[in-house]
């Protein structure tokens, strides 16, 4: 008998370690919701997808600046969750105003999707009918380049190339595709469920979402996404979706995390 409970015992420690390993299998998405959390003494502000919108970011940014005032913590950070350009009309401002820095505060600045278009435009100009559906002609007003019916789109491309600044095209160079702090992990799209977070797809990351979004897993972390715009940011056991599509609403929206304590900040 006690041989018996010996294995028994040895089976629950190493068995489900086992299981773990082999099917991704972890603890109830719930419980990692009930505990999550970011390190003490660490003040986390997310922003949502931004999209040309100056005017909404200079209306929200000093929300996010009084909170981390009246906040004991001494580490602070601020995360943007990607798509800086396109639908709203002052993408150039914006880059700008987000290379200026902001003294005292780490900086993340996360990949969108859209970012990832303006890229692939620069590369190959044939992605522009793709960016155009995508606002992509507000992003190049900002940078005082027009597309008119009947131009050649290697011609413009062309002119973008040269109208865009090089720190500029570093800052959308340079953009990261996920981070993590404390018991959150934060991404434009979503992750695809039941892969690490190391073997994730670049795609999934940036344009994820009826299988990340339907999906009950649990991602060992909360995951803070954008991407999937709503009227108000959603809140479920294993993710929490701060795109409350600024560039047609009007509003945007910041998650901002101490401890286990969670609150949003919005322009309205």
């Amino acid at each position: 008998m006690l041989l018996f409970i010996s294995v028994r015992i040895i089976f629950q420690d190493f068995g489900f370690a086992m299981l773990r390993a082999l099917f991704g299998w972890r603890k109830p998405a719930a419980d990692i919701e009930a505990r999550s959390s970011v390190p003490d003494g660490h003040f986390v502000a997310a922003i949502g997808d931004l999209h040309g919108r100056l005017d909404l970011f200079e209306i929200l940014w000093p929300k996010i600046e009084t909170a981390s005032r009246i906040s004991a913590c001494r580490q602070r950070t601020l995360i943007f969750i990607g798509d800086y350009v396109d639908r709203g009309n002052a993408s150039s401002q914006l880059v700008a105003r987000l290379l200026d820095g902001f003294p005292g505060f780490d900086t993340v600045f996360l990949k969108g999707n859209h970012d990832e278009t303006l890229l692939q435009f620069l590369a190959d100009p044939k992605v522009g009918d793709i960016w155009r559906n995508f606002g992509g002609l507000e992003t190049l007003s900002s940078y005082g380049v027009v597309h008119a019916p009947g131009k050649e789109w290697v011609t413009t491309r062309n002119e973008f190339a040269s109208a865009l600044p090089p720190a500029h095209l570093q800052f959308f160079k340079n953009l990261k595709l996920h981070a993590v702090i404390g018991d959150y992990v934060f991404v434009h799209a979503g992750l695809k469920p039941y892969v690490a977070l190391d073997q994730q797809r670049e795609s999934d990351l940036l344009w994820i979402r009826e299988e990340f979004l339907e999906s009950r897993a649990n991602f060992g972390r909360i995951v803070v996404h954008g991407h999937t715009p709503a009227a108000a940011p959603v809140v479920r056991h294993n993710r929490i979706g701060i795109d409350t599509g600024a560039y047609m609403s009007g509003r945007l929206t910041a998650l901002v995390l101490e401890g286990r304590n969670r609150q949003f900040l919005t322009t309205d």
